[in-house]
Parts: structure tokens; sequence; C-alpha cells
């Protein structure tokens, strides 16, 4: 028993050594992943900040200053009154509401919508050209020309969809229904796009894996939500991310339909006033500052959060 014992305990002692080294080999082959993707990327990291890094600095300095173009006498450094100033206002606060409350519903509505219509896209045997160039076609459209066909259509006067819901609704003159027609417009124009990620994530997975669990006798919503999903998370990843930066700073749809009016106005919108309307620099910079900021924010929440969890799936981290 004692020899037993041993040859047992040498036995645990070999496997958890060879468990030790291919842990090692794993994270050293993580490191040299990550180590080539940082080279690939320098180039383009590299241009991206020579081109941005100037305009930045220079709108982060602006912001440190009371600078009104109307009022060019007076300048000078005020430290961070500018953002004392923008955040002590109701207005930055009401706006950043709107702005998020805009941004959550169209990227959860093109999520649903964006993963049917790639579905579509992915399983289409017959016409498969002709369906993705159809769905494709609203993300080619300016972003000012949708906004003023989904205006025009919403008009009491001029638009056609009163006449279909049999209503004399003056779309625009309340919130709820300003903002049911930003929405649409958005969805409508970006839900392309993020159909256009998720079909390149169906295209990612393994066929394989559907066909042996279809043999096991999983249904097809199962297949979905067990197999399919899972394998295409970081496509979901990626799309949701680029789509909410993009809705963050919806700035043309909402200043084409109420510019601002009826409580609609956005972070964008408020910055566009202070900057270009209103002539004054320095709030006008620091407005712009602390969106750049929101922007890093929820950039780095999407990377941290659902990044780390899509490497530990990876098992690239313990």
């Amino acid at each position: 028993m004692t020899a037993t014992a041993a040859r047992s305990s040498t036995g645990d002692g070999t496997e958890a050594a060879e468990a030790g080294r291919k842990g090692k080999r794993a994270t050293s082959r993580a490191r040299s992943e990550r180590r080539l993707g940082w080279m690939l990327c320098a180039p383009a990291v590299t241009v991206i900040l020579l081109v941005t890094a100037y305009p930045i600095l220079y709108a982060l300095w602006l912001s440190l200053q009371r600078y009104d173009l109307r009022f060019p006498d007076d300048r000078g450094f005020v430290g961070i009154d500018n953002y004392q100033a923008v955040l002590s206002n109701d207005v930055w606060w009401q706006d950043l509401v709107n702005t998020l409350v805009i941004t959550a519903a169209s990227v959860v509505v093109e999520l649903v919508l964006g993963f049917a219509l790639a579905f579509v896209m992915y399983r289409a045997f017959f016409g498969r050209a002709v369906v993705r160039s159809a769905i494709l076609v609203p993300y080619g459209i300016i972003t000012v020309v949708a906004a003023f066909a989904w205006r025009f259509a919403f008009d009491p006067t001029t638009g056609f969809v009163n006449g279909l819901t049999g209503t004399d609704r003056s779309w625009f003159t309340e919130q709820w229904s300003s903002y049911v027609v930003i929405i649409a417009t958005e969805v409508w124009k970006t839900t392309p796009f993020m159909s256009l990620l998720l079909l390149a994530g169906f295209m990612l997975v393994p066929q394989d894996a559907v066909n042996a669990a279809r043999v096991d006798g999983a249904s097809a919503w199962q297949r979905l939500w067990k197999i399919i999903i899972p394998l295409m998370k970081p496509a979901i990843l990626v799309a949701v991310l680029f789509r909410t930066l993009d809705a963050f700073r919806i700035f043309d749809t909402i200043y084409v339909q109420t510019r601002g009016a009826q409580n609609t106005e956005s972070v964008s919108i408020i910055g566009y006033q202070t900057l270009i309307s209103r002539l004054n620099l320095g709030l006008g910079s620091a407005v712009s500052v602390l969106i750049f900021a929101c922007v890093l924010v929820i950039a780095f929440v999407f990377v941290k959060g659902f990044g780390a969890n899509l490497a530990q799936q990876r098992g690239e981290n313990p």
C-alpha cells in the first residue's frame, strides 16, 4: 500500500507539474499575441495620436480660459471655473439624461433588429447578395437627409404617418413623441451597421459545433442561446461598443428635427450652442472635454467589464 500511495503521489505531482507547464505556455502565448497585437496597431495608433493630440490638448487649454469672442479683451486663465459652471448647471445634467435615454433605447432596439437582420443575411440561400444590399441601403444615406425624411414623414401637414395611423398628432410638440421620432430615425439609419458587424460574428461560429448540438437533440432555441450567442460575444461587444459611442455623440438628427426643443437637447447640442452660437470658447471647450471624458468612461466600462469576461472565456486570465 505504501508503494501504491507513493506512485499515486508521484503521479499527482507529475500531473500538477504538467498542468503548471501548460498554464505557463498558455500565459506566454497570450502575452505573445498581445504583444503582436500592439505591434500591429502601433502605426495606426501613432497616426491617430499625431492627428488628434493637438486638437484635444488645445481644447483642454481653452477650457481653462475665460475666452468669449464677444469680449476679446476679457480673456484670462480661470482654471477649473468653466467646469464648475457646466457641472453646476441643471441644463448639463438634463441634457446628459436625454442623451443617455436616446443612446440606451436606440442601441437596444438596434441590437435586437440587427441580430435578426444578420441572421436573415446569414441564413439566406437565394438572393443573398440582393438581401444584403437592400438591408445596407439606409446606412448609405447621409444622416441629415435621413433626419429630414423622417421629420417630413411625421410632420402633420406634409407627412403621411398621421394618415396611416388615423390621427392628427403633432409629433414634435411633446417630449416623448419627439423621442419616438428621433430614436426611430437613429434605428432606421444605423441598424444596418449593427447587422453588418453581427453578420461577421455569425461567420465566426463553427458550423460543426452547431451541427453537433443538433445531433445531440438541442432545439433551435437552445442552439441559439447555448452555442451561437456565446461564440458571438466578441462581435456583439464590438458592435454594441461602437454604436454606443456613436449614439452618445448624437447631433444631426436632433438638430434637424427639434433643435433641442421640447427638452430633447443632447450634450452635443449644448456644446454646439455654447461654442458656435454663443461664441464662448472657454465654456464650449469645457463641454467638449466633458463629452470626451464621458466617451472615455463608456469605452473603459465596456472594455474592462465585458472584455475581461471574454479574456477569461478564452483562458487568457485566471
